[in-house]
């Protein structure tokens, strides 16, 4: 298996490149958001690999990040979702995108993704949110550090997690927003 390549990018095509490493020039399916990302030919770069083995064929694909490999391999182990479908969903949206996306159940964002249909979006849903927990880390993070600093601003825990996990559902992921608008809510509930 190969784990990872560090070689020159020879070439780039529409969902592919060629990189070169010791002589060997290997073909790398890539998300379009990371294909985009890479430097001109003629340059090093390094990827994070998973081979996927069939018996017809030997594919490599590449990533920038231990997570977004992890989440590719989780992916594949839905029903429906081959390589192609794990690619066009992780060049869809980002991977925040993506993750608040199926912690929300927002059929409508995941169905914007190419050849993703509902029947598939809800299966998504279903299965991911019991394999991708860790996933969340970084959601969980920043929604701990939010709720801390409403608690030092002096409210209630409680009360202060409940309106900011509805803020969060709302699609809200980075902490200013979230302090800003669960804020705004709860002061709405004050006077209204």
């Amino acid at each position: 298996m190969i784990g990872s390549i560090r070689g020159k990018l020879l070439s780039r095509k529409t969902d592919n490149v060629l990189i070169e490493a010791y002589g060997i020039g290997y073909q790398v399916h890539l998300p379009l958001n990371i294909l985009s990302g890479l430097p001109m030919e003629g340059h090093d770069v390094f990827l994070h690999i998973y081979t996927h083995v069939r018996e017809d064929a030997l594919q490599l694909f590449g990533f920038n990040t231990e997570e977004q490999k992890r989440i590719f391999i989780t992916l594949l182990g839905i029903t429906g979702v081959g390589p192609k479908m794990a690619l066009n969903i992780l060049s869809g949206l980002s991977l925040d995108e993506f993750l608040s996306a199926l912690e929300s159940e927002d059929i409508a964002t995941l169905c914007r993704i190419p050849g993703l249909g509902k029947k598939t979006a809800h299966r998504l849903i279903l299965e991911l949110r019991e394999k991708l927990p860790a996933a969340t880390g970084s959601r969980d993070k920043t929604f701990e550090d939010a709720l801390s600093a409403l608690v030092n601003l002096g409210y209630k825990k409680n009360v202060a997690h409940e309106f900011l996990e509805q803020v969060h559902k709302q699609g809200h992921t980075d902490i200013e927003t979230l302090l800003r608008e669960t804020l705004k809510l709860m002061s709405e509930k004050k006077h209204g």
